[in-house]
């Protein structure tokens, strides 16, 4: 490193002249410059494919977000006219609930005049449904009670229901209590305006079904009287109002 202390400016003239040092001071400047240019090229190159790739990215966003609300906008479109045939379709429903039970009441009136016996202060069975299962034997039970007249008093009472039919060549009496978990708490019933009553019951083997009896009896209470409604339909009969 001793030896880069000794080269001065002066010794440099006395080396080489004043020509041929300014020649190669000339030719490292030019060197440096081409170096500095090479460079500043290359990082502006550099800095360029890297604002070209940023622009693609943004690019892509810009279209991806574009698709997205896009996809909002017709989700959304669908979404209102989902809403709007829903808000009909419970109108369409609320104007057909409007006009059983307007059938209900004109029925009720005249049941009133041409068969009293079956209704009990304005309570109906409105319907019986029986439904096999893929168990030999094994049923369902379905009872809509319907109370045909506007009331702000619950009706109350419970349901009766038998199976009339033959055991082992014998006429015979099944209740349903007694073949299936539906006890008298079960077949209970209290509603203003409409009640299902539904459960499982399993037939003995041995009894062949003819026809089902229902009963909706209704207590004397507070606010109301002591009334008994006897329905009969044959089996596996559907029976609707």
């Amino acid at each position: 490193m001793n030896w880069l202390k000794k080269i001065t400016m002066s010794r440099l003239h006395a080396r080489f002249g004043a020509f041929k040092l300014l020649i190669s001071g000339a030719a490292l400047l030019l060197v440096v410059a081409v170096m500095a240019f090479q460079t500043g090229n290359f990082y502006q190159k550099h800095q360029n494919r890297m604002i070209a790739e940023q622009a693609q990215r943004l690019e892509k966003l810009y279209q991806k977000n574009e698709q997205a609300i896009s996809q909002i906008n017709t989700l959304q479109v669908e979404l209102a006219i989902e809403r709007l045939a829903n808000q009909k379709m419970q109108q369409a429903f609320r104007t057909i609930e409007d006009d059983h039970f307007s059938l209900k009441k004109e029925l009720a009136f005249y049941e009133k005049i041409m068969a009293p016996e079956k209704q009990a202060n304005g309570i109906i069975i409105d319907e019986v449904q029986i439904a096999a299962t893929n168990s030999a034997n094994h049923y369902r039970i379905r009872v809509v009670l319907v109370q045909q007249q506007k009331s702000k008093r619950y009706a109350k009472g419970h349901l009766e229901v038998t199976f009339d039919g033959s055991l082992v060549n014998r006429p015979a009496t099944v209740n349903i209590t007694n073949i299936s978990e539906l006890d008298k708490k079960a077949l209970s019933f209290s509603f203003q305006y409409f009640q299902v009553i539904e459960g499982e019951f399993t037939l003995p083997d041995d009894f062949i079904p003819e026809k089902i009896d229902v009963s909706a009896i209704l207590p004397a209470g507070r606010w109301q009287k002591k009334h008994r409604l006897d329905e009969t339909y044959p089996w596996l009969n559907n029976k609707e109002s």
